[in-house]
């Protein structure tokens, strides 16, 4: 193991669900690492594929569970995806289907949102979804509309267990219509660092992605060659590790695990 690479972070990149807290449940050891982070000089993200709430919703929760952060410490795919829209696609009519925050999120960049004439369609984590929206849904896609999805997640850890999440989504579209996203901003897509590092200012070798998926955030270590940290405190399980394509740089128990690690090392 190349040490030097976590001894090189600048900024960590943290998953929430299953990595930070679960549900309202700060994780054993988080606010340990942020406070080793603070003391080490070295800064944090959130970074979640969460796209139902405003930035801003979630940092008021992580402000709740004990962290108080401004929501400029949280960065997520609903955000990534209109930038990389705004880029692409300034001038398109949006089929949005999510909940009203990123709906919202698409109109402050810009965007006007169409319910019956769309060139863009784009799919994210709907809490508020109805089968009349994918019935739309389904037929602007296979109408040819370009088909943007935010991330990949098939299911979302929960307190008590897991809730269907985005990927559930996408197949029933590809049941329906045969297509898949014609592009995927969230993780594991290298396009959600590059917009991280377009608004923050951190080159990808100076960040590191720390997660509890391994086909999300451990899979941009292949997508981007970011340093990846894989806890053990969410979805993955240490077994699962023998037969993934996606290997993490570093694995560890909880964050805390992590800000051990971390104030080992420094001397190096």
């Amino acid at each position: 193991m190349n040490n030097e690479l976590l001894l090189n972070v600048k900024c960590f990149l943290l998953d929430m669900d299953g990595t930070f807290n679960l549900g309202d449940q700060l994780i054993d050891g988080s606010l340990y690492f942020i406070e080793t982070l603070n003391e080490l000089g070295k800064d944090y993200l959130f970074l979640t594929n969460n796209s139902s709430k405003h930035r801003r919703l979630y940092a008021e929760k992580i402000t709740r569970l004990g962290l108080p952060i401004p929501e400029e410490k949280v960065f997520t795919s609903g955000e990534a995806t209109a930038l990389y829209a705004q880029r692409e696609y300034a001038s398109a009519k949006v089929y949005v289907v999510g909940t009203p925050p990123l709906e919202e999120e698409f109109r402050q960049h810009g965007f006007q949102l169409e319910e019956h004439d769309p060139q863009l369609v784009v799919l994210g984590f709907d809490t508020t979804l109805t089968y009349q929206k994918l019935w739309k849904l389904c037929d602007f896609v296979r109408a040819g509309c370009t088909y943007i999805s935010i991330f990949l997640n098939f299911n979302c850890p929960t307190e008590t267990g897991y809730m269907p999440d985005i990927g559930a989504m996408i197949a029933f579209v590809r049941a329906s219509t045969g297509r898949e996203p014609d592009v995927v901003i969230g993780k594991p897509n290298r396009m959600i660092l590059d917009a991280v590092s377009q608004k923050f200012g951190f080159a990808i070798p100076e960040m590191a992605m720390v997660g509890d998926r391994l086909y999300t955030d451990i899979a941009l270590g292949q997508t981007s060659g970011i340093t990846t940290c894989l806890v053990l405190s969410g979805e993955t399980h240490p077994e699962d590790l023998a037969d993934s394509e996606f290997q993490p740089t570093y694995t560890f128990d909880h964050l805390g695990s992590i800000a051990d690690w971390l104030k080992a090392h420094r001397s190096q």
